[in-house]
């Protein structure tokens, strides 16, 4: 529980607004989770940073919360604080090709302005849902690039040192579905700032699927709108542009990382899928550590469809791609982590291979 002098502090902190109503299942994507002991909605970057630090002096645990497209958690009362984030002023100089945008812009706002004002290198991007504050958290990407790419520094609340700071992007070690600040809770973001070009042209197309759409060549630089709108289009075919009204879309997006295993396990999965029939075109990519496997073929060739496991679960994959795990609109968050560990399992028992869950998991664990 909240102890209500510590609740009248958080309403003095000016932007800062508490919503005794505010349920976890209201702020996700997923639609799933419990209630927190109490949410403070902060409208600046300044009442997101006063917020965080009176609540760490009180000892306080809390959840920052964007636009909650990578959370999974528990049902019932969850006690934490959850910090929203609502600051979402976006600034663009054309000239530069400097991009900022706190915490709480939606993602795909950020996107459509800079494609929009001229600007080119996150058009493949488009349509991921979330908030700004989030991308650098756990490097988003996306049909062949990663915001490492274009980010340049990071405003940042360092809750252990009490330190308003932007620091160089470098600082925060970004690799694939990675930062220092996933999962450490060191720091919170409070801007990101991205340089992009000014020339309206799209990052080097690196995406077979995109480059097949797009009707372009490998490494092709295209308008960057044009990019944009396939890129959109890809991804509501497969079910991972949220839409409020359709159950297909509640979802955490892509729930399993693409795992990143040695070349012993790839002859390993190669030979398995061979004894199956299904070889032909298995996805692996040579990277940094290893060999990337994808884990939508994975799910599917373990034997897990799109739809599964029908229509009668309240939670299952999606219609339109096995890597989203959805809400059918009754589910709760137990019934999506037994699909979860269902998957898991079949996946590991068929290739061996572990499969790790990209989101967040708050008071429960696959």
């Amino acid at each position: 529980m909240i102890h209500s002098s510590l609740a009248e502090q958080l309403a003095a902190i000016p932007d800062a607004t508490l919503d005794p109503d505010a349920t976890f299942a209201q702020l996700t994507t997923l639609h799933l989770g419990g209630k927190p002991a109490l949410a403070v909605r902060c409208a600046t970057i300044t009442a997101a940073a006063n917020t965080v630090s009176l609540l760490d002096a009180a000892g306080v645990p809390q959840l920052i919360v964007g636009g909650g497209s990578n959370l999974v958690i528990a049902d019932g009362e969850i006690n934490l604080v959850a910090v929203i984030l609502e600051c979402d002023t976006i600034t663009i100089d054309r000239s530069t090709g400097i991009v900022r945008a706190e915490a709480g812009a939606v993602w795909d706002d950020v996107v459509s302005l800079t494609v929009e004002s001229g600007l080119g290198g996150i058009e493949c991007l488009s349509g991921i849902p979330g908030s700004a504050g989030a991308t650098p958290v756990q490097n988003v990407g996306a049909y062949g690039v990663e915001i490492s790419d274009v980010l340049t520094r990071v405003h940042l609340w360092d809750r252990k040192r009490g330190v308003d700071e932007w620091v160089d992007a470098s600082a925060l070690e970004l690799s694939y579905r990675y930062s220092n600040l996933k999962f450490t809770g060191r720091a919170v973001v409070l801007e990101v700032e991205l340089a992009l070009n000014v020339d309206g042209l799209s990052a080097p197309l690196r995406f077979g699927e995109l480059v097949r759409v797009l009707d372009a060549q490998a490494g092709a630089r295209v308008s960057a709108g044009q990019v944009r709108e396939a890129v959109l289009a890809l991804r509501k075919g497969k079910g991972m542009v949220y839409e409020p009204t359709d159950h297909d879309t509640w979802s955490a997006g892509s729930f399993f990382t693409n795992p990143i295993v040695s070349a012993e396990s790839v002859s390993q999965v190669r030979s398995v899928a061979e004894r199956l029939g299904v070889a032909e075109g298995m996805p692996c990519f040579e990277v940094d550590g290893g060999w990337k496997l994808s884990a939508a073929w994975l799910i599917d060739k373990a034997g897990y469809t799109k739809g599964y496991p029908g229509e009668s679960a309240a939670a299952r994959l999606s219609t339109k791609h096995t890597l989203a795990l959805t809400n059918r609109g009754n589910a709760t968050t137990n019934d999506l982590v037994e699909l979860a560990r269902d998957i898991c399992h079949g996946v590991h028992q068929v290739f061996g291979v572990k499969l790790e869950p990209e989101p967040v998991w708050i008071g429960v664990e696959i």
